[in-house]
């Protein structure tokens, strides 16, 4: 039951047989079997197809919010009972925003893995609007995104402080300017994060505290990633505020510069989020490593 539970769920997140099968290391027809299965012990149907397209039933939906509850737990139950033997073991589901995962958490994991070599960490990597619906939806045990939403089920916890600056090519005519006034950045042409981004929220916020409308602004184009914004700017006369992590290398190596912008000063914290209510050993465990290696108190 426990391995048809599996392959429900994975199923039930894929939206999709074959690419489930790949993921399980089984045949096609062996996922429709063990649907199949369920499906007659529950004397109901599980999936609607609709074509090659198919989506969850009623009786589906409820199937996949205890599956979930239920591999929770034997998760929780991994960690904590390998903790009597010290060979602490588990699996950790970790989320976090472009910025974070590119730039931030990959050395933390490194280190994390050195101590902890039988946790297994899988990473998901999107914007904090993606995170924190991954995080609602139990697909993740604790994000970590640039900003918050402010929602009522998501503990907000601040972790790493940021300043996000105006950055350009070196090369860029407006690099001779000592600084930029407010009034300036409306004739200038701007590459941004997309709608969702937690780095995007943040610059609408500071630019409304000093009376600059985001579609007051110029924006030539919005792209998906830090990276493929940083390329951009390389390329052209754009400019972009981006996170000061994320332009450490480009400023080292004279192809980004950073401009003052007066009166304006865009400061935020990485956050760490967990559902409210909700914890357990080895998410506390990873969040105390995260706290450890920036020296920061808890």
């Amino acid at each position: 039951m426990d391995f048809r539970l599996k392959v429900f769920y994975t199923v039930a997140l894929r939206l999709n047989f074959t690419k489930a099968a790949t993921e399980l290391y089984i045949s096609q027809p062996a996922v429709s079997k063990h649907i199949q299965e369920l499906e007659e012990t529950y004397k109901t149907k599980l999936f609607e197809r609709n074509g090659s397209k198919i989506a969850l039933t009623p009786a589906g939906e409820i199937l996949l919010k205890h599956t979930k509850n239920i591999f929770e737990i034997y998760r929780e139950i991994d960690f904590d009972m390998s903790s009597f033997i010290n060979e602490r073991q588990g699996l950790l589901r970790l989320g976090a925003s472009t910025t974070i995962s590119q730039y931030i958490i990959s050395p933390v994991l490194a280190r994390f893995h050195q101590k902890q070599k039988d946790i297994k960490v899988n990473l998901l990597n999107g914007n904090t609007e993606q995170i924190e619906n991954a995080l609602i939806n139990k697909e993740i045990e604790i994000g970590i995104v640039e900003g918050q939403s402010k929602n009522q089920s998501i503990k907000y916890i601040p972790f790493l402080k940021d300043e996000l600056v105006l950055v350009c090519n070196t090369k860029n005519p407006l690099v001779k300017q000592h600084k930029i006034a407010l009034e300036d950045l409306k004739a200038m042409k701007f590459i941004t994060r997309e709608r969702g981004s937690g780095t995007l929220e943040v610059i609408e916020y500071a630019l409304k505290q000093v009376n600059v409308k985001l579609t007051d602004l110029q924006i030539e184009m919005q792209l998906g990633s830090t990276e493929s914004i940083k390329s951009y700017l390389l390329n052209s006369d754009c400019f972009a505020f981006m996170s000061i992590h994320a332009v450490s290398n480009e400023l080292k190596n004279n192809e980004l510069i950073v401009l003052d912008v007066e009166d304006l000063i865009i400061e935020r914290y990485f956050y760490i989020i967990t559902l409210v209510g909700k914890s357990d050993s080895l998410t506390e465990l990873f969040i105390q490593n995260l706290f450890s290696y920036y020296n920061l108190k808890l």
